[in-house]
């Protein structure tokens, strides 16, 4: 009888106790329970974060409700109210805080290093190693990293690691590379994937109108397979980064490396962004078009033409002391 009664009496006071709220040192408070902490040493962490619980209390209330083998690692974010119960399932359950980043459409390699690097709630793991250090960690087999990852928003636990978010975006882009290259026209002159990746890099720089990636994909189409030089401003910009003024000379376009479509035939050596879905799509799928020409009229719309004279007089027209495309 006086076992029993103890019994519930401690089950009483665990209920009360598990419901109550407990004291925070701050209205949100972070903390991080590492991989490989026992329920003991995670209340002890709790603890010295501003979470007003003693952690043997918090130990023997999980130990009584039966998760303190249960708790799973991450970054925990708490809020005023929050009862010892509330912390003890967030823990177990893995209710882990999130955050997110954002890599852009025709974002180069060193600019999303660069975020995720620099983000706060991402460890930066990366730092210090090189580019082709990162590559054979995600398990990427390509050389070069240029193009090789989805533009997207990317949500991730806080405090993990920023090498974690490197992998997901690589192996988001060879789904969806995988994807448009499976549908691609059969008149392509592309000779694989990574050349769709390549152009569609290309794509991604020289206009950011939906309406017409497809036909300025059909103006390069069209030059692959007649032999033309793509002839494109953005790579060899590219091959001139991170150096780059902001204002490309003749010497520029006479000054020969591995991006210059204008001193070499044929796409240049990788990409030179991260493509987003509609320019993968118009890479491999461009409009039926017979233009061979285009140049950018100013208000972020191009002039199509068929032949160097219509083209001529389309840079008159919109580029009077300027360049085209």
């Amino acid at each position: 009888m006086l076992l029993a009664a103890l019994a519930v009496a401690l089950l009483s006071l665990a209920l009360w106790l598990a419901h109550r709220p407990v004291r925070l040192e701050a209205p949100v408070i972070d903390f991080t329970v590492q991989r490989g902490l026992g329920m003991r040493q995670a209340a002890n962490v709790i603890a010295r974060a501003g979470v007003g619980i003693e952690p043997r209390l918090l130990t023997w209330l999980a130990v009584v409700t039966g998760r303190a083998n249960r708790i799973k690692a991450g970054s925990y974010e708490v809020h005023e109210g929050l009862t010892p119960w509330q912390l003890i399932l967030k823990l177990s359950d893995g209710d882990v805080s999130q955050a997110s980043v954002l890599l852009v459409e025709g974002w180069t390699f060193r600019q999303m290093r660069q975020t995720l690097e620099s983000t706060p709630e991402l460890v930066p793991d990366t730092v210090g190693l090189t580019d082709a250090e990162i590559l054979n960690r995600i398990g990427a087999s390509e050389a070069h990293p240029e193009g090789l990852f989805f533009p997207d928003t990317y949500l991730f636990d806080k405090r993990s690691g920023s090498l974690a978010v490197f992998k997901r975006a690589y192996v988001a882009m060879q789904q969806r590379l995988a994807q448009a290259w499976a549908e691609r026209d059969p008149a392509s002159p592309l000779g694989s994937p990574y050349e769709a990746l390549i152009l569609a890099s290309i794509i991604e720089k020289e206009t950011g109108r939906p309406d017409e990636r497809g036909l300025v994909a059909s103006v390069f189409a069209n030059r692959l397979r007649l032999g033309m030089p793509l002839q494109t401003d953005p790579t060899v910009i590219y091959g001139l980064s991170p150096g780059f003024d902001g204002r490309l000379r003749r010497k520029d376009l006479e000054t020969d490396h591995p991006w210059n479509t204008y001193m070499r035939p044929g796409l240049p050596l990788t990409p030179i962004a991260m493509p987003g879905p509609d320019s993968l799509r118009a890479a491999v799928r461009p409009q039926a078009s017979d233009f061979l020409y285009f140049v950018a009229r100013g208000d972020g719309s191009s002039e199509f033409s068929r032949n160097l004279g219509d083209h001529n007089r389309a840079v008159e027209r919109y580029i009077r002391n300027g360049r085209n495309n």
